[in-house]
């Protein structure tokens, strides 16, 4: 393999002669062989480094820190890089020491090498235009990487809320399709008023649609950036009033309305929204998470369990039992739902581990969040394919749970009072028979006024009272 000599603060080491990167990403590759994940698993966080490298050229630039020349050169590599050019060459872990560091030296050195490559240098030329001196100027990883996470989870965010309101799209449509099947409510497991399939799938779909509101709430916090505090927020070796201008360019460039922090110090420690943020992934993967037990359990049997509905079958369902079909969608969505909860608590504890003016474990956050935005868009684009919208009724079964049950007792109590439908409820229960049968044995309603009483008009809303 043909290889390039790149010096650092540690010495010499040989770079492959084919490789974007640098001498300091190489050396993060070998420290940090952790997940097997590397930083350009997530594009997002790439097109964001890209961007803030951008930004941060035509900043120095415009303050007289760097030549239109090389402006022109990191400019044009950060816009090959972040519509999707050279990710291949982002090769460090995402989990990493140094605060986060080694990924900023990745993103610096596939920026200054692709930008010597337009002005007409070698990969490694590096005193036509330096990683540090140039592509970093006026910056550190402290500003520059958590700027980045907050600009790239937003982008992140962007690719997932589709998915998600997709999903809320879908219940709502068998919301309506299912709007006239009358069913069982249950409470604790237990049978208790009924409502219809519709409303069933419809409380799922409210139940979503309330965190897409949340997810966007969140994105706001993360609009509020450190950049051009460079080491710890005091703005060492930028020129006086960097970083308004800065991050203005960098909204310019990203399309997200950035603003500077109004106390950079505290911003450059403060993982406070990415808690908040990852808090509302978490609160969501548990709605996820219980909307796919009640489908298991909805759909169990199919001919001992609640058979309500029937979920589309994907695969066979055992190796020993001939015609199983296993709720296998709704399960790979639960342990979905239980990687982003454990995640959030990676992202608590991270967030706590911070010391004085940094927090080191920022890497972890980052993967964290930007991990839990990536499974939840996969895992929600198939519940909605491969699961709900394929969802049948059983209407039959519906029907006969209803007539069956003793729970619709409730919907007589204002008539025959609680005693009575208390002992009603126990001798059908004691006995097998129906509630409706035991109130017109015991004439305690006419058959017409009861059948009035639990039809679906009066038994699924408020009535209204006579004056």
């Amino acid at each position: 393999m043909n290889t390039r000599s790149e010096h650092d603060l540690l010495g010499d080491l040989d770079v492959p002669e084919d490789a974007w990167y640098g001498i300091q990403t190489l050396r993060a590759a070998a420290n940090f062989a952790i997940t097997g994940v590397p930083i350009s698993h997530f594009p997002e966080l790439i097109q964001a480094l890209a961007q803030v490298k951008q930004a941060s050229a035509l900043t120095n630039r415009d303050f007289g820190l760097l030549s239109q020349e090389k402006t022109d050169a990191i400019i044009s590599a950060c816009e090959d890089i972040a519509s999707g050019l050279y990710h291949d060459q982002f090769i460090v872990d995402v989990i990493q020491g140094g605060a986060g560091t080694s990924t900023n030296m990745n993103a610096n050195e596939v920026i200054a090498n692709v930008a010597l490559a337009k002005l007409g240098h070698g990969r490694g030329e590096y005193r036509y235009l330096h990683p540090n001196d140039d592509v970093n100027r006026s910056q550190s990883t402290n500003d520059a990487y958590p700027t980045a996470a907050c600009l790239g989870i937003q982008f992140a965010a962007d690719n997932f809320v589709p998915a998600l309101a997709s999903l809320k799209a879908a219940l709502e449509d068998k919301g309506r399709e299912f709007a006239h099947i009358l069913k069982m409510g249950r409470t604790q497991l237990q049978d208790a008023v009924p409502m219809t399939l519709g409303q069933e799938f419809d409380a799922f779909a409210v139940n979503l649609g309330e965190d897409i509101d949340r997810i966007r709430e969140a994105c706001a916090l993360l609009c509020e950036v450190n950049l051009g505090g460079t080491a710890i927020g005091t703005g060492i070796n930028t020129p006086d009033g960097y970083s308004a201008k800065v991050v203005a360019r960098l909204a310019e460039v990203s399309g997200k309305p950035l603003v500077p922090a109004c106390n950079l110090v505290e911003a450059t420690s403060d993982m406070g929204a990415f808690v908040f943020f990852s808090g509302i992934l978490k609160r969501l993967a548990i709605k996820l998470s219980k909307m796919s037990n009640d489908l298991r359990l909805l759909s169990s049997g199919p001919r001992t369990g609640l058979g309500e509905i029937q979920l589309p079958p994907m695969q066979p369902g055992s190796s020993i039992m001939p015609g199983k079909v296993n709720p296998v969608i709704p399960e790979a969505m639960n342990q979905t739902a239980y990687q982003v909860i454990a995640a959030d608590l990676a992202v608590t504890l991270a967030a706590e581990a911070g010391q004085l003016q940094l927090n080191a474990m920022e890497p972890m956050i980052i993967y964290n969040l930007l991990n839990s935005l990536k499974m939840l868009k996969e895992a929600c684009q198939m519940l909605e394919h491969r699961c709900i919208r394929g969802i049948i009724a059983n209407e039959q079964a519906c029907a006969a749970h209803v007539d069956n049950s003793i729970g619709i007792i409730t919907a007589l109590v204002p008539h025959i009072g609680y005693s009575n439908a208390s002992r009603i409820a126990h001798t059908a229960l004691m006995t097998g028979s129906t509630v409706k049968a035991l109130i017109i044995e015991e004439n305690l309603m006419s058959e017409s006024e009861l059948n009035r009483l639990l039809s679906p008009q009066s038994m699924l809303a408020p009535q209204k009272v006579a004056s």
